[in-house]
C-alpha cells in the first residue's frame, strides 16, 4: 500500500531527487492518479487531455521541486501547481468546463457535505440521483466546483485550501460555505431525491 501523501515527511525525497533524478517516480506514483481526478473534475476534460495536464504538472513539480519551502504542505503545494497550471489552460484555450464524474464514495462525501440531516440519500443512490448531483456539480461556477472537490472530494481543511488557492482561510471558509449553498439550491432546482 502507497504512503498517505498528506502525513508523509517529504524532505528526504526531496534530498535524494537532487541526487538521484530517477527518484522522482516515487512523487509521481504517489500522486498521479490525485492529481488526475482533480483535472478532470475541476475541468471536466477527457481522461487523455487530463493526461497531458498532468505530465506538464509533474514537469513543473521537477523543475522547481528545489524552490519548495518546508514550511509548507507539500501535498498542497503539488496541488497548487496542479490548480494554476489546469487554470492557466482553460484561459489559454478559451473553453468551457466539462461536467464531473464521481465514484460512489465520492458522491457519497458531496452529498454528506449538503445534507441537511433529514435527507436519508443513503437509501436514495440511484442512478437518476447520482446523475443529477454530478449535472448540479457541474452547473457550479469553476471557483465553487473547485473548492468542493478539493473539501469533500481531496478532504483538504480549510488552511490547505487557502494555501492551494492563495486565499486568506477566511476566504476559504466562506467559499466552501457559499459552494456548499449553491450545490444545495442547484439540487434543488433539479429535483434530485424528489
Amino acid at each position: 500500500m502507497d504512503p498517505n501523501p498528506a502525513t508523509m515527511d517529504f524532505l528526504p525525497l526531496i534530498r535524494k531527487i537532487n541526487s538521484d533524478p530517477d527518484a522522482f517516480g516515487e512523487i509521481v506514483t504517489m500522486f498521479e492518479g490525485r492529481l488526475l481526478r482533480y483535472v478532470m473534475r475541476i475541468s471536466g476534460v477527457s481522461y487523455e487531455d487530463a493526461e497531458n495536464l498532468v505530465q506538464d504538472i509533474f514537469i513543473k513539480v521537477y523543475r522547481n521541486i528545489n524552490e519548495y519551502d518546508e514550511r509548507w504542505d507539500f501535498s498542497g503545494w503539488i496541488f497548487r501547481i496542479a490548480h494554476n497550471a489546469t487554470i492557466d489552460g482553460f484561459r489559454k484555450s478559451k473553453k468551457e468546463m466539462g461536467n464531473v464524474s464521481l465514484d460512489d464514495e465520492e458522491y457519497d462525501s458531496i452529498l454528506d457535505t449538503v445534507s441537511d440531516g433529514n435527507t436519508p440519500h443513503k437509501e436514495l443512490r440511484s442512478k437518476e440521483l447520482k446523475s443529477c448531483v454530478q449535472k448540479a456539480i457541474s452547473h457550479l461556477p469553476a471557483e465553487y466546483r473547485e473548492i468542493i472537490l478539493l473539501r469533500c472530494i481531496e478532504g483538504y481543511s480549510y488552511e490547505a485550501i487557502s494555501d492551494i488557492l492563495k486565499i486568506p482561510i477566511g476566504t476559504a471558509s466562506t467559499l466552501v460555505n457559499r459552494a456548499r449553498k449553491q450545490l444545495r439550491t442547484l439540487l434543488e432546482t433539479f429535483h434530485c431525491g424528489q
